[in-house]
C-alpha cells in the first residue's frame, strides 16, 4: 500500500539572510519600484510591490521627521534596504537601552521575529526603503520605554507596515 504525500500549502517562511538579498535584488531594480515612489506630508506612504511566496515586498516612503514608533512584527521576520536618502533605526536590546544606527543609500538590516525597533528619516532631505516581511505581517505590537524595560502599549492585527495603534 502507497501513501500519497501531500505538499504543505502553505509557503516556507523565508529566513533574514533570504530577505536581505530580496530586497538588495528588487533595490538594484528601480524599474519595479521607482514608479511608485511618492511622498505625503501628512503621513509615510507605502505600497506593495508584490507577494511572494512566502513574503511580502513593500516600498516605503518618508519625509523629514516622518517615522514608526517602536515595534515588533509578530511572527514575521523582516529586511529592508535604504535606496534614497537616509533613515534612523533605533533597536532595543535585551535590558530596554536603546541604540541607533543612521543608514545610508545601501544600508541592508535584518529584524528577527519579535524584535522590537523604530525607524525614522531624521535628515533634512527624503527617504526611500524597501521592506521584506516572512511570513507576511499578521500583527505588529508597539512598545514604550519603561523604567524596568519596555512596556507593552497595543497590539495590532494588520497585513500592512504602517497601521495606527
Amino acid at each position: 500500500m502507497s501513501t500519497l504525500v501531500r505538499p504543505s500549502l502553505a509557503p516556507a517562511a523565508l529566513d533574514a539572510a533570504a530577505l536581505a538579498g530580496l530586497v538588495r535584488t528588487v533595490a538594484e531594480h528601480p524599474a519595479q519600484w521607482q514608479q511608485h515612489v511618492r511622498f505625503d506630508a501628512g503621513s509615510r506612504y507605502w505600497h506593495r510591490l508584490a507577494t511572494h511566496p512566502g513574503a511580502d515586498l513593500w516600498l516605503l516612503t518618508w519625509l523629514p521627521e516622518q517615522g514608526t514608533d517602536l515595534h515588533d512584527h509578530g511572527d514575521a521576520t523582516a529586511a529592508f534596504t535604504v535606496v534614497q536618502g537616509e533613515l534612523q533605526e533605533i533597536r532595543v536590546r535585551p535590558g530596554g537601552s536603546l541604540v541607533r544606527s543612521t543608514l545610508g543609500a545601501g544600508s541592508v538590516r535584518t529584524v528577527p521575529a519579535g524584535a522590537v525597533h523604530d525607524v525614522a528619516n531624521r535628515s533634512s532631505g527624503p527617504a526611500v526603503s524597501i521592506h521584506a516581511y516572512s511570513p507576511s505581517l499578521t500583527s505588529m505590537t508597539f512598545w514604550e520605554p519603561a523604567p524596568d524595560g519596555l512596556r507593552r502599549v497595543s497590539t495590532v492585527s494588520t497585513n500592512e507596515p504602517e497601521v495606527a495603534r
